[in-house]
């Protein structure tokens, strides 16, 4: 069974990489991709049980500036 979190996209699979390798390719923990899955942060594909992410997702992720975010200024 594949499921995908995107389905418009066709199927190439040198789209698709490991957790893993998103982790080594970004220099974070496996984990740090698990968590941004998890939050929708990047898309994924499951294929076999197996969760794989976009790489084109993975090389272009940009995080957040950490910390509370601004209050908007209302004046």
């Amino acid at each position: 069974m594949t499921k995908s979190t995107n389905k418009s996209t066709p199927f190439d699979p040198s789209d698709w990489i490991t957790q893993a390798e998103a982790a080594r390719v970004r220099n974070v923990t496996r984990q740090a991709i698990a968590r941004l899955v998890g939050n929708g942060r990047l898309r994924t594909l499951e294929i076999g049980g197996r969760s794989f992410v976009n790489r084109s997702d993975v090389l272009a992720f940009e995080p957040h500036p950490p910390g509370r975010p601004k209050a908007a200024n209302h004046d």
